[in-house]
Parts: structure tokens; C-alpha cells; sequence
């Protein structure tokens, strides 16, 4: 493999840290304790960063970390301090999601890199381009990108990529999934995923008040690239996901991906030993969704073994056809496909009942649960496997750095020690001068023991040259010291890195003035439209909506609702009017600015930021660019909780069902009805309506307040419209809001 080719491994602990270096991995990823995408990780503290910056450099590895949360105002000033500090770390590179800190990123520093994170959801040509523009130097594009797509962007645009290679999956576009927070309180766009997508739901028919499946419905396999990377030479770093997962877990994947890397040998079942969802190839390489979730359950699978062909009381006979240990752990499936039974190898037998630590042939276990002749077996745990893979977490080095080394002594003189790596020289010279042996004189080979001992270093002699009189003596102790004395000192170069300053470019944004409230609509339906046409209202999104994923730009309408960076790019000096949705997640008066001075005409806030946040933010951005924005805010309608690519109909073998039914996943709690697009995305809508059309009062300096509609016939449209337009022109409330029915969402208290 070409040596551009970073393997880039996740961290969420010290211990994942020295896993993922141990095992060959070429830059890391990692959080800090805030502001970080995985929250629930240990993550690491600024006061201890700079040792495992130091660390890594030392060995050749790159350090990125993690700010990829959406950000409020009141938290820019910390994070910019926070940026400040990494900068003087030498930090590689920062993860991000919200324009304010690329922004700050790009115009503060040359040496220190802005990544696009997965969460903007770039996937075409004009997002990417946006980015660079922008001074992005990478991009970790949306896992649901064609590989075709980003190799043709690399070759356009000469931008970086990154792309995930491995490890769990979300449903939602990232960045775009609002079911936690809304139905949870915890926001993914703030680290605090509930992983909503992984609990047991019912597809309903509603159309028929009939129960469709019940399963793990949204649970998407893991992703598994290992047979893609030949397709992959252009990628520029190849990302393992993982800050959740142990130690073992990290030196696991990495050491199998290293080793793919370099073109060599693997043990096929090396990716399957280790915790997994099943595997898919996914989106990336046309995965379908008829095969990317695994609906029988959301956690380990393990790998089939085996299947029982004798039960007697409770021995049961196991017919293996890969190895099993004693100290593995199987499950073993049952007809209830919500039940399982979990064994721990304590005991093993063969067939004729004889003890033995492994086999793969029939083998007897215990089970204090009934077990079902012909159920498949599976491990879940190879006891072989771990003992091997944790002789990697002790901190030994994957590949040590070579150095050349020249001593010199000369009687009378101090002894000298050159050292040459890479492209850097460090010296150093005993504290005193060498004397004559009186009986036996130092030897090479006394010099080359000492100097050689560097077990706790990165570092391996190279080239050894040794210019000695042949009666110097020297205590071994002096040889010693000067060796610790070299390696400091060229420790010390190797990790200096002038930080260098951009001259700081002033964003200035369009000029607005505050108006009267308008009304803006977005229909789903025609008769919704109609609806919104009949009550003359000027600013309806209907086909002139460009999704954030997977955008098909339009040039038919004048006012374009988007949900993406790249139409900024694509309808530049097209002259239209460019209302920004709420999936970019603008939450902070610096990204509107920059949102505005990049041509976007209107800008539609975030679902995840309470009133007092958005008074703040409209008095910080009239204090520093003595204009208003231009802002939109949507008090009516029901939240798409997820935009997916995935289609639950076509898991079920219903495709085209769609178009005849209608359909929703019901959990313990709420219904929450699915909408189908076109183009074989699905959105999953909250099961409760967003009401805050009697809330608008309490927000002075929005210019427009959005209704949206996806269920509603044309009569109900209509009547929301109408009352909604007549308490705006006479100033009063609609007394709509419906307790049972309706929710305020985050307009009083941000989520957690």
C-alpha cells in the first residue's frame, strides 16, 4: 500500500490509545471532555493531552481530535480557547461539524488542520467544494457515498479523503438524526446518542390498523469494507469507528486492517471475533437495504460454529465445524427470536466424554437452560483470541523508528554520540573526558550493548559506527547517560513544530432589517399545497426542496429550500433565493454570519435551540455586524426525527407497498409515522406535532416562522394556515396547542 495511506484508528480511553499504536495504526481520533460527538466515551482532559501528543508523534502518528458538536453561543469563546491550546499542543488536526470553528480553524492557523466531520453530510462535488473553499484540508464524507463519487471528487477537487472502513452504522444520515433528542432529551449532534435506533419496534400498517414485524427494525449491521480496499486507493485515511468499544476491540480491527494494508496474510475470522452486528458492505459499495440491518437483534451476533444435534437433560451435542475452546463464550439460538441462551465454555467434552481443551468435531457442553435440537451455535467470545490480542495493549512498539549512530572517543576528549532519523540529528557528550584503561580497555561491543538498550523507546539502531582509541575507558554508567542524554535531545527536536498564524478574514454578512412576521409552508402533498396557494401564501417549499443527502438540484422555482452546503455551490450567481433548513444545524450567530456571507439569503434554525438561545443569538450578531439576520424558525409541524436511506419496506421484501399503505413503527411508548420518498429514502416523523405558534412573543427578530406539514389533509392545512395567519395579524394567540397531542420540543430548554 502506498504510504499516503493513513490507517486511522479510534481512541475513547488511555488504554484504546496505546492499543491502537501498538497495533499499527498511522493517526488516531479522540475526544475531550467536551464537545465531543461521543460523550459517554472516557476521553481525555487538555491537562493530560500534550504526554499522549507527544507519545504518538514520537512513533509517527498523527493526532486528531474530535470538536464535531453542534455549539451555542455562549460556548464559543471556551471552544476557541480550547483550539488555541491544541494548536499549542501540535494537535494534527480537528473534527468538526459547525462552520464557526472551521472558520476559526482556517483564519486563525496554517499548521493546524480543519477535517469536515461525517455530521455536515457532505456527499457530492459542490458540498466538498464548499469545504475546501473554506480552507477545509479533509473531508470524512457521509457513509452513504457512493465510492465512485468520492474517487471522482478526489480527482475534481484534490481535497483529502476520509472514509470509514469499519465499525457500527447509523440509520439516520449523520448529523440529521433527531430521535434521541426529541423523544430522549439527549442530542447525537451533542454527544449523547440514547441509540434509539437500536430498540425492538413494530411496523404498522395504519391504513389497515394491522401489525406488520416486530423486530430490532432500524438496527444496522456493522460495516466491513476488508474486501474493498483494493477499490479504495485513492482514499487518504481509512477510519475505523469505535470510541465506544473497549481496548481489545481497537487492537483487534487495527491490527487486521494493518495488516490488509501491507498486504498480508489475515485469519479470516479475525473481524468476526471480535464484537459485531453482523457484517454489511454497506451504502458505500451499493449495499441494499434489504440487506443492511440485522432485525433479530442489536448487539454481538458472534460467528455460527456449530449446531446441536443431540439434547439428553442437560448435556447437549454440538457438531463444530470451526474450533471451540474451553473459556469461550456461544450463544445458542432459540425459537423465540427475542431469546437466546448465553453459555460460558467452562467444561468441555468430546464425544466419547472425555475433558478437552478444544476441538472442532462434536463436542459435549452443560446447559442449565432447554435447548432446541438443530439450533445454530455461535461464539461470541475466543478466549485464544483475546490472550493473543492482549499481549498487544502492553504498550510494545508496532514498528520501531530507525537510527544511525556514530560515537566517538578520544582519550582526554568527552565521548560524542551523533544520532541521524529520519531527517533530524541530535547530539550529546559525556560529562567527562575519557581516560586511559589502567587493565582493560572499553570494546565497540561494550559501547554498542549499552547505546542498544532502547526498550523503552521507539527507536532501533541502524547504522553504528564507533571511532574509539584503543586503551579509552569508559564506566558503563557514562555510556548510559549519554545514551539517554541523545535520545532526549532528538525526542526534543523531533517534537518541535513552529506553530504557524493565518491573518484573521472579516466575515461580513448581508445587510437585512427586521420586517413583520411572514408565513412560509412546507407541504408534502398536493392537496397540502392547494391548501397553502388558496391562502395566498407567498412562500411555500413543496418541489423546490433540495434534501441534504443525496441532493437532486432543481432550476424551475425562484426560492429554494435546502438542506445541504452543496447547493450554495450550485446556485451561485444563478440568482434564486436561498433558504437554508433546519438539517444544517445552525445554532450560534457566527455560523448564520457565515451562512450569509457565503450567499444564503434566509437561515433556518436548528430544532435543538430554545428561545433564550436564539435572543442571544440575534443580539450577539446585531451587536458585532450591526445588522439582523435573516432568520426562519419552524413553530408547527411534526420533527423528522430521521432521514435514512434505508427503507424498512424493502427489508421486509414490501417494496411498492408505499405506494398503496401507510405506514409507521410503533415502540412501547408512540407511533411514528414513515413517509417514502421518491427516491427510496424514508422519513420517520415524531409521534407527537411541534406547537409554538402561541410561543413566537417570546422571540423578537425572526423574520419568518415556518409551518410544516406531512400528514395533514388539505382541511386541516387550511384551518392551522388560517388561524395561524390571523393571530399573527392581530397579534394574539391561537389557543391551538393540544397537550395530549402536541409538543414545545426544545423551544424552552436546550437538550442535553
Amino acid at each position: 500500500m502506498d504510504k499516503k495511506n493513513e490507517l486511522l484508528s479510534p481512541v475513547g480511553s488511555p488504554e484504546a490509545f496505546y492499543a491502537a499504536i501498538s497495533n499499527g495504526c498511522n493517526a488516531v481520533y479522540l475526544g475531550l471532555d467536551k464537545f465531543s460527538a461521543r460523550a459517554y466515551a472516557r476521553n481525555f482532559s487538555l491537562d493530560n493531552l500534550k504526554d499522549y501528543i507527544d507519545y504518538a508523534h514520537l512513533r509517527d502518528v498523527k493526532v486528531f481530535v474530535t470538536m464535531n458538536t453542534i455549539l451555542y453561543d455562549e460556548e464559543l469563546k471556551e471552544v476557541y480557547n480550547t483550539i488555541d491550546q491544541l494548536a499549542k499542543m501540535n494537535v494534527d488536526a480537528i473534527i468538526v461539524q459547525d462552520l464557526a470553528i472551521i472558520n476559526y480553524i482556517t483564519n486563525h492557523y496554517k499548521t493546524l488542520e480543519a477535517h469536515a466531520s461525517t455530521q455536515i453530510g457532505i456527499d457530492d462535488y459542490h458540498g466538498a467544494k464548499i469545504m475546501k473553499n473554506m480552507g477545509v484540508k479533509r473531508i470524512v464524507f457521509a457513509r452513504e457515498t457512493p465510492i465512485k463519487t468520492m474517487e471522482e471528487i478526489k480527482k475534481g477537487l484534490g481535497i483529502d479523503i476520509e472514509a470509514f472502513i469499519h465499525g457500527a452504522l447509523c440509520v439516520c444520515y449523520s448529523g440529521n438524526c433527531l430521535m434521541s433528542s426529541m423523544i430522549g432529551e439527549r442530542s447525537g449532534n451533542r454527544g449523547r446518542c440514547a441509540g434509539c435506533c437500536r430498540q425492538v419496534y413494530t411496523l404498522i400498517d395504519t391504513l389497515n390498523n394491522t401489525n406488520v414485524k416486530t423486530g430490532y427494525l432500524l438496527s444496522m449491521k456493522d460495516l466491513n469494507a476488508s474486501s474493498f480496499i483494493k477499490e479504495m486507493k485513492f482514499v487518504d485515511s481509512y477510519k475505523i469507528e469505535g470510541r465506544m468499544k473497549e481496548p481489545l476491540y481497537v487492537a483487534s480491527v487495527t491490527n487486521t486492517y494493518r495488516h490488509i494494508l501491507d498486504d498480508q496474510k489475515i485469519d479470516s475470522d479475525a473481524l468476526n471475533k471480535v464484537f459485531n452486528r453482523t457484517y454489511t458492505k454497506g451504502f458505500m459499495f451499493g449495499e441494499n437495504s434489504s440487506n443492511i440491518t440485522n432485525i433479530e437483534r442489536p448487539n454481538n451476533f458472534g460467528y455460527e460454529i456449530g449446531r446441536v444435534v443431540k439434547v439428553h437433560k442437560n448435556k447437549v451435542w454440538i457438531k463444530l465445524f470451526k474450533k471451540l475452546n474451553k473459556g469461550d463464550q456461544i450463544r445458542i439460538e432459540t425459537k423465540n427470536p427475542f431469546e437466546e441462551i448465553s453459555i460460558p465454555v467452562l467444561k468441555l467434552f468430546d464425544a466419547s466424554f472425555n475433558p478437552c481443551e478444544s476441538s472442532d468435531k462434536t463436542v459435549i457442553i452443560y446447559s442449565d437452560e432447554k435447548v432446541d435440537l438443530n439450533a445454530k451455535v455461535y461464539k461470541t467470545k475466543d478466549i485464544k483470541f483475546v490472550e493473543e490480542i492482549e499481549k498487544s495493549l502492553t504498550n510494545k512498539e508496532y514498528k520501531k523508528i530507525i537510527i544511525n549512530m556514530e560515537v566517538t572517543g578520544h582519550i582526554g576528549q568527552p565521548l560524542l554520540l551523533k544520532l541521524e532519523c529520519q531527517n533530524y540529528k541530535a547530539y550529546a557528550k559525556s560529562d567527562n573526558i575519557i581516560e586511559q584503561a589502567i587493565s582493560l580497555p572499553t570494546t565497540k561491543q561494550n559501547i554498542y550493548d549499552q547505546l542498544n538498550k532502547l526498550n523503552n523507546t521507539p527507536y532501533r539502531i541502524g547504522n553504528f559506527i564507533v571511532n574509539l582509541d584503543d586503551k579509552a575507558f569508559i564506566p558503563l554508567k557514562e555510556i548510559n547517560e549519554l545514551r539517554r542524554k541523545a535520545i532526549a535531545n532528538l525526542d526534543s527536536i523531533r517534537l518541535y513544530r513552529k506553530t504557524s498564524l493565518n491573518k484573521p478574514n472579516n466575515i461580513i454578512p448581508q445587510k437585512f432589517d427586521l420586517h413583520r412576521p411572514e408565513i412560509s409552508v412546507q407541504v408534502y402533498t398536493q392537496e397540502q399545497y392547494e391548501a397553502a396557494k388558496e391562502l395566498e401564501i407567498e412562500h411555500i417549499y413543496y418541489k423546490n426542496f433540495i434534501h441534504r443527502n443525496n441532493p437532486k438540484y432543481i432550476d424551475d422555482d425562484k426560492e429554494i429550500l435546502f438542506g445541504g452546503l452543496g447547493s450554495i455551490d450550485y446556485y451561485k450567481d444563478k440568482n434564486k433565493i436561498l433558504v437554508s433548513d433546519y438539517s444544517l444545524n445552525v445554532t450560534n450567530y457566527e455560523t448564520v454570519a457565515i451562512l450569509s456571507s457565503l450567499g444564503v439569503n434566509r437561515i433556518t434554525l436548528s430544532q435543538e435551540i430554545c428561545k433564550d438561545n436564539i435572543n442571544k443569538l440575534i443580539e450577539n450578531y446585531f451587536s458585532k455586524y450591526l445588522t439582523y439576520p435573516n432568520l426562519e424558525l419552524i413553530v408547527y409541524g411534526r420533527t423528522c426525527l430521521m432521514h435514512s436511506r434505508y427503507c424498512p419496506l424493502k427489508r421486509l421484501n414490501m417494496c411498492g407497498k408505499c405506494k398503496i399503505n401507510k405506514y409507521a413503527l410503533k415502540d412501547r411508548f408512540a407511533t411514528f409515522p414513515i413517509t417514502f420518498n421518491s427516491d427510496c429514502t424514508t422519513n420517520i416523523w415524531n409521534s407527537k406535532i411541534l406547537n409554538n405558534m402561541d410561543e413566537i412573543q417570546n422571540i423578537i427578530g425572526v423574520n419568518f416562522f415556518r409551518l410544516v406539514f406531512t400528514t395533514e389533509t388539505k382541511e386541516e392545512t387550511f384551518k392551522i394556515i388560517s388561524n395561524f395567519k390571523n393571530s399573527l395579524k392581530n397579534n394574539e394567540k391561537s389557543n391551538s396547542f393540544d397537550k395530549k397531542n402536541h409538543t414545545h420540543g426544545h423551544f424552552f430548554e436546550n437538550p442535553l
